[in-house]
């Protein structure tokens, strides 16, 4: 079935070249090529994606032979329905990727698009150029590609968001599955015929199990993707953790109401929570000792006072649900990034990741997110019904669940349970037993720790190359 579908697949690409050796001339050429291959492998063959037109393809060298590529994908008539599909590779001259045998495609989570996730070294003043998973596993000849949701791309300054009103779930995930498409049909242009595993993180794997979902309606030789990697992300709890699906039954009645009353816009940390997180890497980073403007007296407690731009920021990131009040944490002790408490029983300074890091990781946060996404996500967290898993016995990939100690850790295991596979594997990252939660590994220490190259991507390559 699956040699018959490749065959199939290079047929209806025919006009691309299906294992051709010649480079497109023009990013031009290659925008085009991907627009025929969107147009020719229409929802009338894989029947799970949007219709989508490529309108453009930049390429930017990163180091040595890596080169990250965008494609503006218009999946929709509405003038902010675009996601941008990136591509990390090696390549063989300029608008030449290497031929692979193996691909991963990669989706955000909440605040952060790809190129902040997953590609946050490059550019970075404080950590090599290459300390990011997307280079990481290029440069280990994985071709890496990767989506920003739609809301990544809406720009500071938008006062209507009117539009965001229908973006769910099921608008990302068919989004997800253009892209996913995009990333097969370009890979088969110069006779990259492996596997592609979907790696997602934190809200972006609610969005990937949907995905999954209505990809198994499909015959398995339809179906787009080899293997599955949910990071860090809760989609259903299990029975012992009723206190926790309480949480997310109170974090959707409140974010509900608030999407009920007419806003469309925010996410955990309220509207525009993109633009907080930049303010706070952003004063962090030019007055680290000047009194924090964006916190009141004694936000940390009675008799703290008022936190300097550095300690704001430190805390924001390291102390369990510190800008979600009132809101419960997706998980006992769940944080961004691990740190160290100081006298005051605060973090004072963070354990994994390097400070200016988390800065300039803030700053490059999107500026607003779609609510409605964030609203079912906990509605399906909270045991409520959903129209995203009634299939999900029927996929059968292999998985990969990595979870950080101090983040969602442990509690995402379970999900992968409900889907139909035998062949699962767990990685959680920890230090500190689980009465400790608190000060171990975060949420975001599996990509922006000074560790995480051996302690989380290595194992996600060695599991890539074993599938």
């Amino acid at each position: 079935m699956r040699l018959r579908f490749c065959l199939l697949v290079c047929l209806t690409f025919l006009s691309l070249g299906c294992g051709n050796s010649e480079p497109p001339a023009t990013p031009e050429a290659l925008r085009d090529s991907a627009t025929e291959a969107l147009a020719t492998n229409s929802s009338e063959l894989l029947g799970v994606v949007n219709p989508a037109t490529a309108r453009q393809a930049t390429r930017e060298v990163l180091f040595g032979d890596l080169a990250h590529y965008r494609f503006e994908l218009q999946v929709g008539p509405g003038e902010h329905d675009v996601v941008t599909v990136h591509r990390v590779v090696r390549e063989n001259a300029p608008w030449w990727p290497a031929r692979t045998q193996r691909a991963v495609f990669m989706l955000h989570g909440d605040a952060w698009g790809f190129d902040a996730a997953f590609l946050s070294s490059v550019g970075s003043a404080h950590v090599p150029r290459e300390q990011s998973i997307a280079a990481y596993l290029a440069q280990e000849g994985v071709d890496v590609w990767g989506m920003d949701m739609r809301w990544v791309g809406v720009p500071a300054g938008q006062q209507d968001f009117s539009f965001m009103a229908g973006w769910n779930l099921g608008t990302h995930a068919r989004d997800l599955g253009a892209s996913i498409l995009l990333a097969k049909a370009l890979r088969l242009t110069n006779g990259s015929l492996g596997s592609l595993h979907l790696l997602a993180w934190s809200r972006g794997a609610m969005v990937a199990y949907a995905y999954l979902n209505d990809e198994a309606r499909l015959p398995r030789g339809l179906r787009q993707v080899d293997g599955f990697i949910p990071v860090d992300m809760v989609m259903r709890h299990a029975p012992q953790y009723a206190e926790q699906q309480a949480w997310a039954c109170g974090r959707h009645a409140a974010l509900k109401a608030r999407r009920d009353s007419g806003i469309y816009e925010g996410g955990l940390l309220g509207a525009a929570p993109g633009i907080t997180l930049q303010a706070i890497g952003q004063l962090a980073a030019l007055a680290p000792s000047a009194p924090s403007p964006l916190l009141p007296d004694d936000v940390f407690g009675p008799g703290t006072g008022r936190p300097t731009n550095r300690r704001a920021a430190i805390v924001s990131a390291a102390a369990t649900g510190a800008l979600l009040k009132p809101l419960e944490p997706l998980a006992p002790g769940y944080h961004l990034l691990a740190g160290k408490p100081d006298e005051t029983g605060l973090p004072g300074s963070l354990t994994y990741t390097p400070e200016a890091y988390l800065y300039e990781y803030a700053q490059r946060a999107a500026p607003y997110q779609s609510l409605n996404e964030v609203v079912e996500s906990d509605a399906w967290t909270c045991g409520l019904d959903v129209p995203y898993d009634d299939r999900l016995s029927q996929v059968k990939l292999p998985v990969l669940y990595v979870g950080a100690g101090g983040g969602v850790g442990e509690y995402g295991v379970f999900s992968t349970s409900l889907l139909g596979s035998n062949d699962v594997t767990s990685l959680i990252v920890r230090d500190h037993p689980v009465a400790e939660r608190a000060l171990d590994f975060g949420h975001a220490d599996l990509f922006l720790a000074t560790s995480a190259r051996q302690r989380v991507w290595r194992p996600i390559l060695q599991w890539v190359r074993a599938h």
